[in-house]
């Protein structure tokens, strides 16, 4: 059996499905959330315009480097901003880039997650 795919099964653990992707466990590639403890780390918020053309961005530094954790936090940071983004995984530490000055928002934010910042 090389290159085989479950198409149907009456075992229901055979027959569970991944809640992100809703393809059946057995094929899924969804890596594996990361719980972390906010008591490891204290975010740092800052504001950055230069380089940028006085473009206003507010940078969220000495954050965990795991990838998968940088890309949900990033991508819910945009959604509830309503600004674009990125993140990037530099040195020792992650960093997260939103784009205008939403450091009150982007405060309430990570204390709702459990994150402490300063800044």
């Amino acid at each position: 059996m090389t290159d085989s795919k479950l198409i149907f099964s009456t075992d229901p653990k055979l027959n569970q499905k991944c809640p992100k992707c809703r393809e059946l466990l057995i094929y899924c590639k969804c890596e594996v959330e990361i719980k972390l403890k906010s008591s490891n780390f204290i975010a740092l918020l800052r504001i950055e315009k230069a380089g940028r053309s006085g473009k206003t961005v507010t940078v969220i530094d000495n954050l965990p480097k795991i990838n998968v954790f940088l890309k949900d936090l990033t991508k819910e940071l945009k959604n509830r901003c309503g600004s674009g983004g990125t993140y990037s995984l530099e040195n020792k530490e992650g960093k997260i880039e939103i784009q205008g000055d939403k450091r009150e928002l982007i405060r309430t934010l990570l204390s709702a997650r459990g994150i402490r910042t300063q800044g």
